[in-house]
């Protein structure tokens, strides 16, 4: 649940706390599509991505099936859209060229399925039925809006034209942040089975085993990054793969994506506008071949799922897992650049209250982070409450990202929450930081 790992004190309690859910979730889907004019709505700005009116009515169809037809039992509002919102029946690429309902229809769909799950919410009992224990349901409808919001956001970085989207820029760093931090081997517990909101691919909890390693204390910034670009980086094989120089070539990477040259130096281009990057804000819109390639170039490699979750849950005080880096309590504005009160990464240093025990900072927020993992799920998995969530993209096709971005909701993110993606993907808000073995000497206790 969204504001503490502990369950609610009452129904009345956890009513209240959904139907918060639901309206700031749904302001934030407002804001996000009536950016735009009707022609950039139903426009497909790449074929990456959906027209922003199709995961518009999609995340209401997605509301409708959950909570209105399963939940609740009642009368489909629209059955004969189903289909044309299935995302695993209509890829990306086609979804232009069916009969998507108009943006006003779109809208008032939306506000006719919100008002039957409204009223739904008012009535219905919390059992231990696995869908409506601590309202998960509920909980699972608001991070799949809160996950299309934040793909949204990412094709508004994509669209042409001028600057629609506007929000203060993050904090300025307030300490100095870098190097490494050591993590010592041992056990740490790894997943969930605590967090009435956690997603199946969070579960269940178990242990796990790791070697000493080094992670990197803050995310690779662009500055390092623009070092590997000027050092021939994406020119010398020897620091890719195979399948990533294969890649490199086919795709013609030289720099992250949205980046160009600007004089001696690079611009970036955010949601519109150009300006300089920035050095120490951590580099953003890379895939993993690029962050793969960098980390090899620097001598590391990346962290694996768990060396991530370790760094940024396990308290070497208590020896238990946190929900977050510093704590159970959920992410404030202090904590961590999340939920798009910011558009783009916070530089290096920004938010030291959200650093975990260890002293690795900005592991929540910022960029989504690149693991070496291939998606799985963990010991024990249990597809719920459908098959389609994670279980389908299970296997080496995708690559693990963790710690959520400058995009992501509070709601969508906590230490055990799990993204994938295909390893050529960076339309995404993704960067990464490095981690090697630790040496003989380090891993002494």
């Amino acid at each position: 649940m969204t504001g503490t790992s502990t369950r609610p004190a009452g129904p009345e309690q956890l009513r209240s706390r959904i139907a918060a859910e639901l309206e700031r979730t749904r302001a934030r889907t407002a804001l996000l599509t009536e950016a735009v004019d009707e022609a950039d709505l139903t426009r497909q700005h790449s074929p990456l991505m959906s027209p922003l009116v199709w995961d518009l009515a999609h995340v209401g169809n997605q509301e409708e099936l959950w909570l209105v037809r399963d939940v609740g039992g009642r009368e489909p509002v629209r059955r004969d859209i189903d289909d044309l919102y299935d995302a695993f029946k209509q890829p990306r690429r086609d979804r232009p060229a069916l009969p998507l309902l108009p943006p006003q229809e779109a809208r008032a769909y939306l506000l006719t399925v919100r008002d039957k799950v409204l009223d739904l919410l008012d009535r219905v009992a919390f059992t231990e039925r696995p869908l409506v224990a601590d309202g998960f349901a509920f909980g699972m409808i608001v991070q799949h809006e809160q996950q299309h919001d934040e793909t949204m956001l990412a094709t508004h970085q994509l669209r042409a034209g001028p600057a629609v989207l506007h929000a203060p820029p993050p904090p300025e760093p307030t300490t100095r942040v870098d190097g490494e931090v050591l993590v010592p081997a041992g056990e740490f517990t790894m997943g969930t089975d605590a967090d009435p909101w956690a997603l199946d691919n969070e579960r269940p909890a178990h242990r796990v085993h790791l070697p000493a390693y080094a992670i990197d204390a803050a995310p690779v910034t662009n500055g390092r990054y623009r070092e590997f670009i000027a050092d021939g980086g994406y020119d010398d094989p020897r620091w890719w793969s195979p399948a990533g120089w294969r890649h490199r070539r086919e795709a013609e990477l030289v720099a992250p994506m949205h980046w160009r040259r600007d004089g001696d130096g690079w611009a970036y281009r955010r949601f519109g506008r150009w300006a300089p990057v920035r050095d120490d804000e951590p580099v953003v819109h890379v895939c993993y071949h690029e962050a793969r390639a960098y980390a090899a170039w620097a001598g590391k490699r990346l962290p694996t799922e768990a060396e991530w979750e370790k760094a940024a849950r396990w308290d070497p005080a208590s020896g238990r897992s946190r929900r977050y880096p510093w704590g159970d309590d959920d992410p404030t504005a202090e904590h961590a650049n999340l939920g798009q009160r910011h558009l783009w990464p916070a530089p290096v240093g920004a938010y030291p209250a959200g650093a975990s025990p260890l002293g690795v900072h900005q592991l929540i927020g910022d960029v989504w982070e690149w693991t070496s993992t291939p998606f799985r799920g963990h010991p024990g998995f249990t597809a719920f409450p459908y098959r389609e969530y994670s279980e389908v993209f299970f296997g080496d096709d995708h690559r693990v990202l963790r710690g959520g971005s400058f995009g992501t909701d509070r709601a969508a993110c906590r230490g055990t929450f799990r993204n994938w993606d295909f390893p050529i993907r960076r339309q995404i808000f993704s960067g990464f930081r490095c981690a090697r073995d630790a040496r003989p000497e380090e891993s002494q206790p």
